[in-house]
């Protein structure tokens, strides 16, 4: 793989996940062309040399959280050997079944969520502080509360009942383990779920807003604007102009 700070080799069964533009060659030195002779979904995956390849095209406030933490290319060799996800694609690429994009859409997903797994459990991926968090049992516990409840109306003595820990406790090996306060990471996600909701749905500003734990419109105007320096409706516009999230 070339058009990165450096040629990387891949081998047979590695894996790999890249964040920009890049191009495949047979060798470092040959020249790379903007087409290719046989691009798609259907048919029979055969030849001397077999790359499959997912895409994302949009990313989005949350999926940028894990982006970011990634190198411009994280390679895992010969994580693709023995994969049954990968199998399950295969075969579904080489069908031409009702629900196909679906099942493929599902898969990729599934995937990539195994790939970046297996890629910040090594000791040397630099793995954000908040996901190294979840191994700890009572930060764990209270992050996946926040990631999964972010309409509820959390404290840091809420958060701390339902982490088994006293207040000032908690509230100490919160800020140790992720690496700021649990209210700040609270109110970070919160604005990372609402501008993804902006950009990919129609709801409206106020009902965006009791989805991830505002009271009402203009408290989330006010949040979002201190956050990310813009107001809610302009980062709608702003996303509208790009493509729909896509998978291929």
């Amino acid at each position: 793989m070339v058009g990165l700070r450096h040629a990387v080799r891949l081998g047979l069964h590695d894996e790999a996940i890249v964040r920009g533009p890049f191009s495949v060659s047979d060798g470092p030195t040959t020249a790379g062309r903007d087409r290719c002779a046989h691009q798609g979904m259907r048919g029979e995956i055969s030849g001397p040399t077999v790359l499959l390849t997912g895409t994302y095209q949009v990313r989005g406030s949350v999926s940028q959280r894990v982006l970011a933490a990634l190198p411009p290319i994280a390679l895992l060799p010969a994580a693709a050997a023995d994969c049954p996800t990968l199998d399950l694609i295969v075969d579904e690429i080489q069908q031409d079944k009702p629900g196909r994009q679906a099942m493929l859409d599902r898969l990729l997903d599934l995937r990539l969520v195994a790939t970046l797994r297996e890629w910040f459990d090594r000791a040397d991926s630099g793995a954000p502080a908040w996901y190294r968090a979840h191994q700890d049992p009572h930060v764990g516990r209270a992050l996946r509360l926040v990631h999964e409840n972010p309409a509820q109306p959390w404290t840091v003595a809420k958060l701390a009942a339902e982490a088994g820990l006293a207040r000032a406790t908690f509230a100490e090996r919160f800020r140790e383990l992720v690496g700021q306060p649990p209210m700040t990471y609270l109110a970070e996600w919160r604005i990372a779920q609402a501008a993804d909701r902006l950009a990919r749905t129609d709801a409206t500003v106020d009902a965006i807003a009791h989805q991830v734990g505002y009271s009402n419109a203009y408290a989330l105007s006010v949040a979002f604007k201190r956050t990310l320096g813009i107001r809610p409706t302009e980062h709608r516009a702003a996303t509208r102009d790009a493509p729909a999230v896509q998978t291929r």
